[in-house]
């Protein structure tokens, strides 16, 4: 049904290759069948990314936020959910920055 694949016609010339009693012929066939086949190579692995990184910028603000106002639902919120690295939302971005202008004004 099927050939056999390079590695396997290398270990049979190496084991053809021990018999005394065997035409230098069919020794050189097997070598010319050996190096017309393509040499298959792996890929390496890419690197495992993570999905979100965290922006500074963003725990930064939230920090300032909480000092100023410790029990702040929504910021205590938007804490859970930048630790836990889950990507916040344009609209809770848009949230964030509002209510960190509010501490700066104040």
């Amino acid at each position: 049904m099927g050939s056999l694949s390079k590695k396997q016609l290398i270990g049979l010339h190496d084991k053809a290759s021990k018999i005394k009693d065997l035409a230098p012929g069919k020794l050189a066939t097997l070598e010319a069948i050996i190096k017309r086949m393509p040499t298959r190579y792996k890929s390496e692995k890419p690197e495992p990314k993570p999905l979100f990184e965290k922006d500074a910028e963003v725990g930064k603000m939230i920090d300032e936020i909480l000092a100023k106002y410790p029990e702040h639902k929504r910021v205590l919120f938007l804490k859970a959910k930048y630790e836990n690295n889950e990507p916040l939302s344009t609209v809770e971005l848009s949230d964030l920055k509002r209510f960190h202008q509010l501490v700066q004004i104040k």
